[in-house]
């Protein structure tokens, strides 16, 4: 079984690296929209995704997520229907020492002598209990809201629950 790219930065022991204005070269997040649907829906329900372990979730694996709820919802429930959100922003940036793999490459790179890194990404840090997406909708939709955060949580490199909460009138 291949190693997948994000096993690298899912757990993290070390400091936040956030500090933006002082780092070079830091990568937009992929993340397009933070909030899909039709924010003033008459909702019945909020279905919120939360995370059970402490770790990083890459910006690639937030936008994943973002596209396969939106989808989902959209054809299901129905554009003006649902509103979604993702309450997570990636602010960790993260680093990768690259190394050289071709002939020759030993009297071109110094190892792991200086090896800070360069920046490649963001990542959002979450802990257990803290909710990534969420969606509201009618009662009606509840099914196709649980549904839609599931196939969300597939693309998060960490273990998920799903939380239903009614909405007060």
């Amino acid at each position: 079984m291949p190693l997948r790219p994000a096993k690298c930065y899912t757990h993290f022991t070390t400091p936040p690296y956030t500090r933006k204005e002082y780092i070079h070269g830091v990568p937009q997040p992929k993340i397009t929209k933070f909030e899909m649907g039709n924010p003033h829906v008459d909702a019945d329900v909020v279905v919120q995704l939360i995370v059970l372990e402490a770790g990083q979730i890459r910006h690639n694996a937030l936008e994943a997520a973002r596209m396969a709820v939106n989808k989902y919802l959209t054809t299901k429930v129905g554009a003006n229907n649902f509103y979604f959100r993702i309450r997570t922003y990636p602010h960790q940036v993260l680093r990768e020492n690259k190394m050289m793999a071709f002939a020759g490459a030993d009297r071109l790179q110094d190892g792991m002598r200086q090896a800070f890194g360069k920046p490649i990404g963001t990542a959002a840090r979450v802990f257990p209990g803290h909710i990534v997406l969420e969606a509201k909708g009618k009662k009606q939709d509840l099914p196709h809201l649980k549904e839609a955060l599931r196939r969300g949580g597939d693309k998060l490199p960490l273990p998920t629950r799903i939380i239903v909460k009614e909405l007060k009138k």
